[in-house]
């Protein structure tokens, strides 16, 4: 009998089981770990195994553990046999006697083994949530730092900055890595680069690195590794995420910052506002679930929360600060960035009046509602002809993410019905993904729908360029059939013609980025920009307060800019 559990296969076969523990046994490597201890993997040997009865351990090599070992902690082995690497359930001591120096000690009997196949090529992947900190030294140049992706017995894959393609391309020495866990391992070991693939969206570069020579000690550590990344990594498993302990490498101690609050690979100052930069946790989050989600998890809920709530915060802080630094987000993949500018304008267009659990609510739910799109086939994005059989597929991704926002408890599901199931949905019964009409639409849907458009409208998309807010404008009053009238009207009125982050150019011939508007729409406070194409980072000048027209003459045109 052989069930499945992610790439592990149970053996529960009595004469299976005995098989591979009579090689245990003779050829050693067996090593012990403790329930919520330390982590790290201690080598005993296993003297003699009797099928369905006990197994006869020496302890020897740990006797210090063996307080808590008769005290009832609970314990399991893992070792090599066979080419495949062993894990027994959950043991605990039954019975220790010294002999001749030694300390044997028996155990139960496990009634199965979770067995891995190919212990060399296995590769072990890390999920979101479960950061390693990793360094690559190079020498006479600082370290570069990254992120540790997977993890086999030869080798690993890191993410790295796009700016150590160049140094690694010129390094020929074998170059040292290390690794950081949250619990506060650290490992060392040589390795060299192999091969180096860009991701020029996220700046990014996913490097190979294989290992070099390694000790006995050092491949031991990097199969508990593995071996300990796909315990941590079956947790987020949707069938999983309740019923399994921790592995103690994903676990901060007490007092430890929270692992999941770096940022790694993310470079600060190519954010160009000090609150653009504040956004840039909010960011990686949304990031990362993008691939959590592909893996299978859901939303993480306590997460959403967290930087819903940071989101709250820096609206109630300053509010333009906030629309501004949405618009700063270049660095981002587009679906962060556009479920950043929707939280942050929707908020500011639908918050005023509500509770701050429903205002929470909203955000969250415009922070995410576009991740289903992680979801779909990705191919339906770049197809050149978009046909109604790749909008029903398209269609798929809102069911598919509210599904994965189900385990979050808190988020009022009438608040994630309207924006995450409605934002797509049109007056005249064409959107989806249930073609609701207006008569069915609730008003919160309906505003929702507009904040999307909007701020879908003023990004490139690879069918048509960005569009100026008086486009905008246009667009949605020439379709009162999709959009309702009223809410149109409520959201030029609330930012105004020449809206907080649109770029104007004035009667003097400058350009300047609006940051701040009077209740007539009057920009207040703008920053210079030297051109309409540079990047945002590199594209902010002096600022100007107070009476703006009377430095820079009279607003002529927005100028359509992609951000």
């Amino acid at each position: 009998m052989v069930a499945h559990e992610e790439e592990y296969e149970r053996v529960a076969n009595p004469v299976a089981v005995a098989s591979l523990l009579d090689t245990l046994v003779e050829g050693g490597g067996t090593s012990l770990c403790l329930e919520g201890g330390e982590g790290r993997p201690e080598p005993i040997v296993l003297m003699e195994q009797h099928p369905d009865q006990a197994l006869v351990l020496d302890l020897s090599s740990v006797d210090y553990l063996l307080g808590q070992l008769q005290g009832g902690a609970s314990f399991y082995l893992t070792g090599e046999a066979q080419g495949k690497m062993l894990r027994t359930p959950m043991l605990s001591l039954t019975e220790t006697r010294r002999s001749g120096g030694r300390f044997l000690c028996c155990s139960g009997y496990p009634a199965y083994l979770d067995v891995l196949q190919r212990r060399e090529v296995f590769r072990a992947e890390l999920r979101i949530g479960m950061p390693v900190v990793a360094m690559v030294s190079v020498p006479g140049q600082d370290a570069i730092q990254g992120e540790l992706r997977d993890l086999s017995q030869r080798g690993c894959q890191l993410e790295l900055p796009m700016t150590a393609s160049g140094v690694l391309a010129t390094t020929e020495v074998p170059l040292t890595l290390s690794f950081e866990f949250p619990d506060g391992t650290h490992f060392e070991i040589q390795a060299s680069a192999r091969h180096r693939r860009p991701d020029p969206e996220r700046n990014l570069l996913r490097v190979g690195f294989h290992f070099g020579a390694c000790s006995p000690e050092q491949e031991r550590q990097i199969w508990y590794f593995v071996c300990e990344i796909e315990r941590e990594s079956s947790r987020y498993a949707k069938e999983h995420q309740d019923e399994r302990q921790p592995s103690p490498l994903f676990t901060s101690p007490a007092g430890r910052a929270n692992a999941s609050e770096h940022i790694g690979r993310r470079d600060l100052k190519r954010y160009a506002t000090p609150t653009a930069r504040r956004l840039v946790k909010i960011a990686a989050f949304l990031d990362g679930q993008m691939l959590a989600l592909q893996q299978g998890s859901d939303i993480d809920s306590r997460q959403l929360s967290l930087y819903a709530d940071r989101l709250m915060d820096l609206h109630e802080e300053d509010r333009e600060a906030l629309l501004f630094a949405s618009r700063c987000l270049s660095p981002e993949p587009l679906l962060v960035r556009h479920g950043i500018s929707v939280a942050a304008h929707l908020l500011d267009l639908v918050g005023a009046s509500m509770p701050r659990d429903l205002r929470k609510a909203v955000v969250a739910s415009g922070l995410v509602h576009d991740l289903g799109k992680a979801l779909v086939p990705q191919v339906l994005f770049k197809a050149a002809n978009f046909e109604a059989t790749h909008r029903q597929a398209l269609s798929e991704h809102v069911p598919l993410l509210l599904e994965r926002l189900e385990s979050c408890q808190w988020l009022s599901s009438s608040i994630a019905s309207a924006v995450v199931g409605g934002i797509n949905e049109r007056m005249d019964g064409s959107g989806y993904p249930n073609g609701v009409t207006g008569e069915s639409l609730n008003e919160l849907a309906k505003a929702s729908a507009i904040v999307d458009v909007v701020e879908a409208l003023r990004r490139d998309r690879s069918d048509r360029p960005a569009k100026t807010a008086q486009q905008i404008y246009r667009h949605l009053l020439s379709h009162p059939h999709q959009f309702d009238p009223r809410w149109i009207k409520r959201y030029i009125e609330h930012f105004k013609a020449l809206p907080v982050g649109a770029l104007v150019r004035f009667s003097n011939e400058q350009l300047a980025w609006v940051l701040r508007v009077d209740e007539r729409g009057s920009p207040t406070e703008v920053c210079m920009a030297m051109s309409a194409s540079a990047p945002m980072r590199d594209n902010l000048g002096k600022t100007i307060r107070g009476n703006v027209v009377e430095k820079l003459g009279r607003p002529v045109s927005e100028v359509a800019v992609s951000t």
